[in-house]
């Protein structure tokens, strides 16, 4: 009789990752930012065919991605090993070569826009302006640069470019919540939203037209709603808002003259189609419960890029306007079957305050559950956990321990109010939430005290060494992913581009040196007495090394003994394959010892 052993680490972290996607504008072609190899490069399908071929080795991943116009090329950019300094390059449809478009050591570039006939790049950079940013178009066949503006007062990036070329739009991003868009036209800049002292946000702004201009805001909202400027009369006109929906992006089918808006209050998405002509909306169908990138072509078909709790990403693609969805890369969990998976439940329990929090318990199936919970506080914060499959989570489930997801006040998605909780409070109310969702877990059923360990990384990396720190007898271990140890330290390694947003963000170290000090998860040595390890990578340009090394440093002078995993070529994150699976297979084993 022929049997199989429980699926590995391997097997779960061998699932392969779709991140971005493009498509020809015949559609011929769909070009994918994939790890089929292990290590993140392009990948092209030569539709309506589905076997992938490799079009680049560089071995890391594409964090832009857009086909021209014209079908002769497509813009790409990369950064090297996660320090995250994209650099834009050209690549041909047949793969090969990338030629450089803008590119230059230490700096910056984000792509903006590609004219129709591809002989213009619109883009921002750090180049000359590391913090507030400026912005260009570079002519493709003369190779002539002209600046359109230079960033001043906050972050500025360009956030479209009109058909003609006439207008483009200017964000100026002060931070999460707070963001003003500039339509530049005739030498003059005129503000979409009207002026107000109100903190607010404007985001996906699109040109239906040479002169109407639809986004997507929150200004005297709570909630984020479509929006539209008329170039004309310069107005601005609240078009459509949907009760207990946020819209988080925006999409314009010229075939159609149709917008497309994805919904995401909580830990799902909704679609939802917008007649420019009629004026009415309907509910589309979605193929996966989150969908991270929508594309609408030139003959009105969509492609989404989509994951669910228990399907990894994949790409689909509707011909009927979202009636239906055809799946085109079919891409799972090898050696598991998807029953054998876990879809969350999904609860609310009330905080110390009486706010209600939102959160996911995924519970261990009955043949594999160890009785332990990991609290797992996620990253960001001003991000949140959904109904989104992680191999980390899969694989933890596979081997026994249930996981509890709480989405704790300023996590987005919940609103403006909500998601502004955090700042300038990174360590009081999101932890207290975690506590209280402890509790609340506790006392109904889904842990034993005796039973938990914690699990976060970035801010949730933060967030389980405070954790540690002033609440210890909550757990059995602990495991700190990239996490900030110093809000001080912290502060003062950003990206340059990011400096403008710290006082409200986190705080000022000199006005609020207490409360910061409160708030340093290095406050709390003493505290930290449970098993613990500690993950980095070298290059992350978030949270820098420096802020694994002075936690460890400091805890193994006091003669506790740390676990401390880093990874030379890697930076925010995992882009390679085997340093994954060889941190979450010592990450198990860590836990396994620590029953």
């Amino acid at each position: 009789m022929v049997t199989f052993n429980k699926p590995g680490v391997e097997q779960f972290f061998q699932t392969v990752a779709v991140t971005n996607f493009t498509v020809s504008p015949d559609e011929k072609q769909l070009i994918m930012n994939t790890n089929l190899n292990g290590q993140f490069n392009l990948w092209g399908m030569d539709l309506p065919n589905t076997f992938p071929y490799p079009l680049t080795s560089k071995n890391q991943s594409a964090e832009a991605l857009s086909y021209a116009k014209t079908g002769e090329f497509v813009v790409t950019a990369f950064d090297h090993d996660g320090d995250e300094n994209t650099q834009l390059y050209a690549l041909s449809p047949s793969g090969g070569q990338l030629v450089p478009l803008r590119t230059k050591e230490g700096e910056r570039f984000f792509f903006s826009h590609l004219t129709e006939d591809g002989k213009r790049l619109y883009y921002s950079t750090t180049d000359g302006n590391p913090t507030y940013l400026n912005s260009f178009v570079y002519d493709l066949e003369t190779e002539e640069e002209t600046l359109l503006f230079e960033g001043a007062g906050a972050s500025t990036f360009l956030a479209g470019v009109s058909p003609d070329e006439a207008s483009i739009i200017l964000l100026k991003s002060f931070g999460n919540t707070h963001s003003l868009a500039y339509v530049q036209y005739g030498g003059e800049r005129f503000l979409l939203t009207p002026e107000t002292t109100d903190q607010h946000t404007t985001t996906d702004v699109v040109y239906t037209s040479e002169t109407d201009i639809y986004f997507l805001t929150n200004y005297q909202s709570d909630l984020t709603y479509l929006a539209k400027f008329d170039l004309n009369t310069k107005s601005f006109q609240k078009v459509l808002e949907v009760e207990n929906e946020d819209f988080s992006s925006l999409s314009f089918s010229k075939h159609d003259h149709t917008l497309y808006l994805l919904g995401s209050y909580g830990v799902e998405d909704r679609l939802y189609q917008y007649d420019l002509e009629r004026g009415a909306h309907k509910t589309v169908s979605i193929p996966t419960s989150v969908v991270e990138k929508l594309l609408v072509m030139p003959s009105g078909h969509l492609y989404a890029q989509g994951r669910s709790a228990t399907k990894p990403n994949n790409i689909f693609v509707s011909k009927n306007q979202g009636e239906s969805w055809e799946e085109l890369t079919n891409l799972r969990v090898p050696g598991v079957r998807e029953e054998d998976l876990v879809e969350p439940e999904v609860v609310t329990y009330p905080s110390y305050d009486g706010l209600n929090i939102e959160a996911l318990f995924f519970k261990a199936k009955q043949e594999n559950d160890n009785g332990h919970v990991i609290l797992w506080p996620h990253g960001g914060p001003q991000s949140l956990e959904r109904k989104w499959f992680r191999s980390m989570f899969q694989v933890l489930l596979n081997r026994g321990y249930s996981i509890f997801a709480p989405n704790f006040r300023g996590s987005s998605n919940y609103g403006l109010k909500f998601m502004k909780m955090v700042e300038g409070d990174w360590g009081h109310g999101p932890r207290l939430d975690n506590i209280e969702g402890l509790e609340w877990i506790i006392q109904n059923g889904y842990a034993d005290r005796e039973k938990i360990l914690l699990l976060g990384g970035s801010y949730g990396g933060y967030m389980a060494l405070l954790l540690h720190g002033r609440h210890a007898d909550y757990f059995k271990a602990v495991i700190d992913i990239f996490g900030p140890s110093n809000l001080f330290s912290f502060i003062d390694s950003v990206p340059e581009f990011w400096k403008p947003y710290m006082n409200q963000w986190v705080g000022d170290p000199v006005k609020d040196k207490e409360r910061l000090t409160v708030d340093s998860p290095i406050t709390y040595l003493d505290g930290m007495i449970k098993p613990m390890a500690v993950v980095q990578g070298a290059n992350d340009p978030r949270v820098v090394k420096q802020e694994s090394d002075q936690i460890v440093e400091a805890l193994r002078a006091k003669g506790r003994d740390v676990d401390y995993l880093v990874f030379e070529d890697e930076g925010h994150g995992f882009s390679k394959k085997e340093n994954e699976i060889a941190a979450y297979k010592k990450l198990i084993e860590f836990f396994d010892q620590n029953l």
